[in-house]
């Protein structure tokens, strides 16, 4: 039994029943997530955004209020919407009790404002406010999010509400739509369980883990708030973002598939349409659904569990009326290596060779993970040269999905699971429990400190010289 298996069954015994669809049944409207507070103007040609970092209030069902902390009086705080190659200045302001800061995800930015102390961003002390200063670029669906370290914290870091959409416009439209949707996964009050308590689970020796009490799509729970509002024969273009802190989502439509387009912003080589999209932490998808079976629809976590505790939304057809309705998706494996080619891959200048392990924590412990045998931050430099290619082979040895990401690069996904590909660019790969991926970073120019990380928190840095 895996980690995600385990907190799947422990979740059945702590739910209290399935949600409750009222007549505005949807956590989210078909509309840009927005803020309390404006967050932008224009300038010229430069975008200028203003973000405080505060306590609020996310009532995700009526009498179900989450307090944590936000962006500009909301979460997910407010959708940054910039042209692709535009002047950016962020003015953050920190209101809450601990020191802050803000990671640009997916961005090519220099490493002083890239928002992790890890990099030698400066932290946004409690009280006191930063500005940081960029080009947006590249194109397509970013995010923005707290990079501070949770540690024992479940209050912290990304199991709080710190996270938004960055979306950067591209030059060029990325297919024909009639809407776009914004929609953020997100689950809320974690707390730590003891995997020794269950009849049947992992060894005895594992350490505790975190499962959730409550889910969204941005701010409501599956059952509450506006419907999603669509006509037959329309096109809709969801950008989905996993914004939970450890576990993966996984999304169907009954009745419809999606067109993906793009995997963490970048344009694939070969569209494809699937019945379900996997979406690991950190990970974002665009696709496209033709709106095509007249009804009303739950869209959501095809676990029973998880969209029992909120996770999802409605799909209202015009004049359509009626109890949402939901039906098991078609078995089938999320698989990166469908949206590649066949194309060869250059051979890189040098490989590094990374394995990942975990270190069970015992009953009542903290499982720890290491990379090559050491956890951050008493890791091994990985130093390499701009302007040549380097590829990481990654062999995941624990029994858990990995996420990996590194920060202000995008690399090109080679081999994962067994498969070779091509033309997949990323800059968040989910390594599979046991098994190994390999990404290339060809001709990168960034003269810095770099970082990579998985959800386990595990570091390692890449040294440009």
């Amino acid at each position: 039994m895996n980690r995600r298996e385990f907190l799947r069954l422990a979740g059945l015994s702590a739910l209290s029943g399935t949600a409750v669809f009222g007549p505005s049944c949807s956590p989210v409207a078909n509309r840009n997530v927005s803020s309390s507070t404006p967050a932008s103007k224009e300038i010229g040609d430069a975008a200028h955004f203003s973000l405080r970092i505060a306590p609020v209030k996310v009532e995700l069902s009526p009498g179900q209020i989450v307090k944590t902390i936000g962006y500009n009086g909301s979460a997910p705080g407010p959708l940054l919407r910039v042209r692709e190659g535009q002047q950016v200045t962020a003015d953050v302001h920190n209101d809450s009790d601990v020191p802050e800061l803000v990671h640009w995800h997916g961005l090519y930015v220099p490493s002083e404002v890239d928002g992790a102390m890890e990099e030698g961003t400066p932290m946004v002390p409690s009280g006191g406010s930063r500005q940081y200063s960029f080009v947006a670029q590249p194109s397509g669906t970013r995010w923005y999010h707290t990079h501070a370290f949770a540690g024992k914290d479940l209050q912290r870091s990304l199991y709080s509400g710190q996270f938004g959409f960055f979306y950067i416009q591209p030059k060029k439209n990325p297919g024909q739509y009639d809407q776009e949707v914004f929609i953020a996964a997100h689950q809320w009050n974690p707390e730590f369980v003891s995997m020794q308590d269950l009849r049947k689970g992992p060894p005895p020796d594992n350490g505790l883990e975190v499962m959730y009490r409550a889910a969204s799509f941005n701010d409501k729970a599956l059952g509450h708030g506006e419907p999603i509002r669509v006509k037959t024969g329309e096109r809709v273009l969801f950008h989905l973002l996993n914004a939970s802190a450890t576990d993966d989502v996984r999304l169907a439509l009954p009745g419809h598939s999606f067109n993906v387009i793009a995997l963490d912003g970048n344009p694939i080589p070969i569209p494809r349409t699937v019945p379900v999209l996997v979406l690991a932490p950190a990970e974002r998808v665009d696709a496209i659904v033709e709106m095509k079976q007249p009804g009303v629809w739950v869209f959501g976590s095809v676990e029973d569990d998880m969209r029992g505790i909120g996770m999802g939304v409605v799909i209202e057809y015009a004049d359509q009326h009626g109890k949402p309705q939901w039906s098991k998706p078609p078995s089938s494996a999320w698989d990166y290596t469908v949206f590649g080619t066949s194309a060869a891959i250059p051979e890189p200048d040098q490989r590094f060779n990374l394995v990942f392990e975990k270190i069970p924590g015992g009953r009542g412990g903290f499982n720890r993970w290491t990379i090559n045998g050491k956890s951050w931050p008493d890791v091994d430099p990985l130093v390499v040269r701009a302007g040549r290619r380097y590829r990481m082979v990654m062999e995941n040895k624990s029994g858990d999905d990995h996420p990996i990401h590194l920060h202000r690069h995008t690399f090109e996904v080679t081999r994962i699971a067994g498969k070779t590909i091509a033309g997949i660019r990323k800059d968040t790969v989910n390594v599979p429990r046991r098994q190994s991926a390999e990404i290339d970073f060809p001709r990168m120019t960034q003269v810095s400190r770099s970082s990579t990380a998985t959800c386990s928190s595990i570091w390692t840095s890449a040294l440009w010289r």
